[in-house]
């Protein structure tokens, strides 16, 4: 998950390269890169962050244009993911960095810039209206990447996969964050819950996943009407609904259940006319809206306790604290889903007394 990018600045930070060694790797691999690009050096400065050990920088070119570099240690971070899923996604005729020159053994690369501004800095959650042509925007480059999909060609999103996700929640969420040591029985409670989460997700079609497919990760054009998608070198092939689930459950941002229905329907829609749902569809699965609604929301709350336990490690382990802030949110989708489903009313429980909170009275649309 990347962290917003930053205003330009004509000047380096000086504590751009604590490393030296790093510095001066980085030196003898930009140097010839200077002429066929026309590069600036000395307007490198830091363009975005990353929830791992990748980092983006920006520098000029004597052209007035910009371009970002990708720091990726080798002994922490392998980007020929990052590589491979880049020339899917340009493949699909999504708008994604140009890859412009690539140093695997040190870990660096040149790309071009999408600009400075996520698609997350323009929405309001005041005023769903204006962002309805955003969300239309994002659902259209999903439907691109989906239907470019086949087997065998990313790591299967299967069902060890979705298992050590879903483990980062008891490790590092509730025992390292809350402090919180489960009985057998709480145990018990959080495992059935878990196979019945993995059962509902394996039980999707397969498409190309994207993994972390929200408004943070899409940047606004400065041209044309394709928005920009980064931070891709995770994707699996998966559940379709998982990246529907991640763009409308947003780690960073919250909409009212009427605003998520309706792009949630619209998306269901065109897929079902692109051959990806329905009867018509290779699977026939998702012909159902309420059903189909069902699954997004079952996704979801796999990904919601993933997230949560991620946060806690990037704080905890990692020293990244302004991640776990937005822990509540994906509390709350928890609970929200947990409340909707009585099959789920244990997992509600537990997570009530893991929060030390109560459970609402009644429940939401699609209740089963």
């Amino acid at each position: 998950m990347s962290a917003p990018l930053s205003s330009p600045s004509t000047a380096p930070s000086p504590s751009l390269w604590p490393d030296a060694a790093r510095q001066t790797a980085f030196s003898a691999w930009i140097a010839p890169l200077v002429a066929v690009h026309g590069l600036r050096p000395e307007t490198l400065r830091p363009a975005s962050a990353d929830a791992s050990f990748r980092r983006y920088l920006r520098l000029d070119t004597a052209s007035g244009a910009s371009l970002v570099v990708m720091d990726a240690p080798p002994d922490k971070e392998n980007c020929r993911p990052f590589v491979q899923v880049q020339a899917l996604m340009q493949q699909a005729g999504l708008r994604v960095p140009e890859i412009l020159a690539w140093d695997e053994a040190h870990g660096f690369m040149l790309l071009s810039d999408l600009g400075a501004q996520t698609v997350i800095e323009v929405l309001n959650p005041e005023n769903p209206q204006a962002a309805l042509d955003w969300y239309r925007l994002a659902v259209d480059a999903l439907l691109d990447w989906q239907q470019a999909s086949r087997p065998g060609v990313l790591p299967p999103y299967d069902e060890a996969l979705l298992r050590r996700e879903l483990q980062l929640f008891p490790d590092w969420y509730v025992a390292r964050h809350r402090g919180v040591a489960l009985d057998a029985a709480q145990q018990a409670t959080l495992a059935q819950a878990f196979d019945r989460i993995v059962a509902n997700s394996l039980a999707a079609p397969s498409v190309f996943v994207h993994r972390d497919f929200m408004m943070r990760n899409l940047m606004v054009p400065s041209t044309g009407a394709r928005l920009g998608v980064l931070d891709f070198q995770d994707a699996v092939y998966g559940p379709i609904t998982y990246d529907i689930a991640s763009l409308l459950r947003d780690a960073f941002i919250s909409w009212d259940e009427d605003f998520v229905i309706d792009v949630t329907v619209r998306y269901w829609e065109k897929a079902r006319r692109a051959g990806l749902l329905g009867a018509r569809s290779a699977s026939g699965w998702g012909d159902d809206f309420g059903e189909f609604y069902r699954a997004v929301e079952w996704m979801g709350l796999q990904r919601h306790l993933k997230v949560a336990g991620i946060f806690a490690r990037l704080t905890l382990r990692d020293g990244k604290p302004k991640y776990l802030a937005d822990a509540p949110r994906f509390i709350a989708y928890i609970r929200a889903t947990a409340t909707r489903y009585r099959e789920l009313a244990p997992l509600l429980r537990l997570v009530d007394q893991i929060e030390g909170t109560s459970a609402p009275v009644g429940y939401a649309f699609g209740r089963m």
